[in-house]
């Protein structure tokens, strides 16, 4: 039993980090001689990070970084989530309603930065969380829509002819069915938010870590560009990882339904 969990172990956490270890490995070996300007070695990289990211840049930019992007995503999810159930449960809205969606969600979301600073004359943490919602609410709109939309109508009639209050179907009932599709918009969401926190701060700011990593390629400082990139690449990994672990308890209803759940998750 012993020997059969940690192999469980070593499967979920030791195999994913082989590929890492092997590129940096990869790393190390290729650049640990190298001239370059844009290849800098291993090393460098790492004393960028000491100096600049521990913990010097913590407070002044990637703090600020990560509420923009809180703010930011959490309102993307309340809206989308509050405009899915509003246009899935009323089909004429949804069509009424279709053409401009599709128009405003084929815009490449970096194009509406300067739109965004121009109509609200604010170039501060405003303009950078409204960007970040606008850009990333459209995968928690449209797949709440389709959630919605997919929900069993043979147990929504069985509910409304037993007299189930509207309010009760939606939480008990519509919510719950749509909650795999509203998920997924989510995950979708997170790292399009994350893309656009790091674009949106590159324009008229002084801070965050958009700006130090443009900063440093000015400066042509490429291991400092790389270690701010690193940075980045890890709040990505680690709100991931945060998402999944939240996902998975809130989700597990839905796991055990489809007989989905493993061993180890069951104990």
């Amino acid at each position: 039993m012993g020997s059969a969990r940690f192999a469980r172990l070593l499967h979920r956490f030791g195999l994913p980090l082989v590929l890492p270890a092997a590129l940096v490995a990869l790393w190390w070996y290729t650049a640990k001689d190298s001239s370059s300007l844009f290849y800098p070695a291993l090393g460098e990289v790492i004393d960028a990070l000491k100096e600049q990211w521990l913990f010097e840049q913590v407070g002044s930019d990637l703090v600020p970084s990560l509420i923009r992007l809180g703010l930011g995503y959490t309102l993307a999810a309340v809206l989308g989530i509050a405009g899915g159930l509003l246009l899935g449960l009323n089909p004429w809205l949804q069509r009424a309603s279709q053409p401009v969606v599709e128009f405003v969600r084929a815009v490449p979301p970096p194009l509406l930065i300067p739109f965004v600073v121009v109509v609200l004359s604010n170039s501060g943490t405003l303009s950078k969380v409204v960007i970040i919602a606008l850009g990333s609410v459209w995968p928690v709109l449209l797949n709440t829509i389709t959630g919605v939309r997919s929900v069993d109508r043979q147990m929504l009639d069985m509910a409304v002819s037993y007299g189930v209050p509207p309010r009760q179907r939606l939480w008990r009932i519509t919510l719950p069915g749509a909650s795999p599709h509203i998920m997924v918009g989510l995950r979708t969401a997170l790292a399009i938010a994350i893309i656009l926190m790091v674009i949106s701060e590159m324009r008229n700011t002084r801070e965050g870590v958009g700006y130090r990593v443009l900063e440093a390629q000015r400066g042509f400082d490429s291991a400092g560009t790389v270690a701010g990139i690193i940075v980045i690449g890890v709040v990505g990994v680690v709100l991931n990882f945060a998402f999944v672990a939240v996902e998975g308890r809130i989700m597990r209803w839905y796991r055990g339904s489809r007989g989905l759940l493993t061993t180890g998750e069951g104990m």
